[in-house]
């Protein structure tokens, strides 16, 4: 079995190439995963959720990329779709709730979301995707980031002069589609800040197989705040309050 101490020496080789970018630490982190046993691996992502827990800065810092690995690089681990059931036989609560599967406390009908596209901007899709992505006029950024074809929120979140303000609605928004918000939380660049993290986790309309990959990373009020909240799903809700137990 992986050891604690083994799981600090991964996450300060991890926490080492920090400065490289979120992605080539969570590359790396799904490497590590990887390399392990699905046994060991569970181990591994349990002693670094209760290093950060634990409020060790370097496992703060790295366990956005093993989550994030967890969704975005499971084509690289070979056993992904085994973690899950081998986290509940280890009785390992808080690696089993990364894996929750299950539609959004609330759904934003798909084709009542393209109509109100369809309403609000009348530009060809190649034409208002190039926007959202080059424009320089904050206004114009805004209202393209109200759309919901997530091709055009993946290129207005590389736009260099979108703000967090601007994003932290994006993550809020009421109703929205769930493509959309996944966008936001696969953007390194956005996904990092608190604020947005919030945003999208106690968005109602947020598939839970990202809430709960969220849940982890968030302080102590934020998750009594989520142990507490109604209007989410309630494997977000319970995941918090393990977590605060914990």
């Amino acid at each position: 079995m992986a050891s604690r101490e083994e799981a600090k020496a991964v996450v300060r080789r991890l926490h080492a190439l920090g400065g490289g970018g979120g992605e080539i630490v969570r590359k790396a982190a799904a490497r590590e995963i990887a390399r392990l046993d699905p046994l060991d691996a569970n181990e591994l992502l349990h002693h670094v959720i209760q290093l950060a827990r634990g409020g060790w800065e370097p496992a703060t810092c790295v366990l956005s990329s093993f989550v994030a690995a967890l969704g975005l690089e499971s084509s690289s681990i070979p056993y992904a779709d085994s973690l899950r059931r081998m986290a509940e036989v280890q009785s390992l609560e808080s690696v089993a709730d990364l894996f929750q599967t299950a539609p959004a406390h609330k759904e934003f009908n798909e084709d009542a979301a393209a109509r109100a596209d369809a309403k609000a901007f009348t530009q060809s899709l190649g034409h208002i995707k190039q926007q959202a992505r080059l424009t320089r006029d904050p206004d114009v950024l805004a209202r393209l980031s109200a759309v919901s074809n997530p091709s055009v929120i993946r290129n207005a979140l590389l736009n260099p002069r979108l703000t967090e303000e601007i994003v932290v609605r994006m993550a809020a928004r009421r109703p929205a589609r769930p493509e959309p918000l996944v966008e936001i939380w696969k953007s390194t660049r956005w996904s990092s800040r608190h604020a947005v993290r919030r945003a999208l986790v106690f968005n109602p309309y947020l598939p839970p197989e990202v809430g709960v990959k969220i849940v982890p990373l968030l302080n102590g009020n934020d998750l009594a705040e989520l142990a507490a909240d109604s209007s989410v799903h309630a494997s977000l809700r319970e995941q918090a309050a393990r977590l605060l137990k914990g």
